[in-house]
């Protein structure tokens, strides 16, 4: 029996691999997970739970979703001629509904649990700053909104992680036009640099004394993870897909991220095969993730949920009663925001194509960003 690759694994699904779907709303489901216990009892015991031996599990699901969504976005960009569809398609996906969600947090919920006046809320400069969360500038407050919970007036924690996806999207960019379509070594080049930058850069904001992580993984090692799944893309035919393999890797990343002296870098490296080796499994397709994505829309609404039990339910203030209760009512939230936000939103992605090529036409070009080499080593 011939090896597997990636690729060939890729190829053999027809580029979509049912793994790929339950790997994205199972990861969304743990980060509501991951965040019971902050919800449910607050910093302290947060920090606490950081410290046990579900530290390496903890620490490698945001890993892998940016591993996961680095893989899926190479995938994307070869099917790109500019950067015009590439960052278009890239803000369909992103900012409708995130920007849904923020206006529900700031006129529905804040008003119904705010503290303050209604007049003192809408006037307030923290209202307004909130907005911003929309186009990606991150504040995680309200006026008097989850003043008294657990983890006191945080309204949306998650959304820490928005701007490193959309750091990670412009590298790509960059990469993109400096050849990595055809030039693929610039995959682990570019993650090559951007580990030595943050190793280099932590120890000199720190005195050059190396300061150990505590608690989650760093933004820069998310987009590590990102760069990571981009190259196991381009080295897709390359990379076997073996379970031996997935084992070692999984005891790699799982020792990588307990460790809070640098193993932290190790576990970023290694995580993304992991989480795209499942992806590329093929379970049969269940309604939930039959020609729809809900995992988006329960990682934007899991922890405004969470805050909002906490502070409705004070007797619910228990991690697993939290996750009995959150994780179907972001489900059915984000079941809303995909059938009549981000499925409709997806219309737009013949707006984007159409000025690709009204773009090439005027210019007078096929194409702008380079082209795929051939990626199997007999080609």
């Amino acid at each position: 029996m011939s090896l597997q690759s990636l690729g060939d694994r890729l190829d053999a699904s027809a580029g979509r691999p049912s793994g790929f779907d339950y790997m994205k709303i199972s990861l969304a489901i743990s980060v509501i997970a991951t965040h019971s216990v902050l919800t449910s009892y607050g910093q302290a015991a947060d920090a606490a739970m950081w410290d046990t031996p579900a530290r390496p599990f903890l620490r490698s699901v945001l890993p892998m979703f940016f591993g996961v969504s680095g893989f899926l976005v190479a995938a994307s960009l070869d099917r790109c001629k500019t950067l015009i569809k590439f960052f278009g398609l890239r803000a369909i996906r992103i900012f409708p509904a995130l920007a849904v969600e923020v206006v529900l947090s700031a006129f529905l919920i804040g008003p119904m649990l705010t503290t303050l006046a209604l007049r003192d809320y809408f006037t307030d400069q923290l209202f307004f700053l909130y907005l911003l969360n929309a186009i990606g500038e991150i504040h995680y407050l309200l006026p008097g909104v989850f003043h008294d919970n657990p983890k006191p007036d945080t309204v949306n924690a998650q959304l820490w992680t928005v701007p490193y996806e959309l750091y990670t999207y412009g590298a790509i960019g960059v990469l993109a036009l400096a050849g990595v379509q055809r030039y693929r070594i610039l995959g682990p080049l570019s993650v090559i640099v951007l580990v030595v930058f943050h190793f280099f850069a932590r120890l000199w904001w720190h005195g050059w004394q190396y300061e150990p992580f505590n608690g989650n993984v760093p933004g820069l090692a998310l987009m590590i993870s990102g760069l990571v799944g981009l190259s196991l893309y381009y080295y897709r035919y390359q990379i076997p897909w073996r379970w031996s393999v997935f084992w070692c890797a999984t005891a790699v990343a799982l020792l990588g991220m307990y460790s809070r002296y640098g193993g932290e870098y190790f576990g970023a490296l290694v995580v993304p095969y992991v989480a795209i080796f499942l992806g590329l499994t093929t379970p049969r397709r269940l309604a939930i993730v039959r020609d729809r994505d809900y995992s988006y829309g329960i990682y934007l609404y899991g922890f405004v949920i969470q805050q909002t039990f906490a502070a409705t339910i004070p007797a619910g203030r228990v991690w697993w009663i939290n996750i009995l209760v959150c994780v179907p009512m972001a489900a059915i939230l984000a079941a809303m925001s995909w059938h009549f936000v981000e499925r409709p939103a997806q219309q737009l992605k013949s707006l984007v194509s159409a000025l690709e090529r009204h773009y090439l036409r005027i210019t007078r070009r096929t194409t702008v960003l380079p082209q795929s080499a051939p990626a199997r080593a007999d080609a």
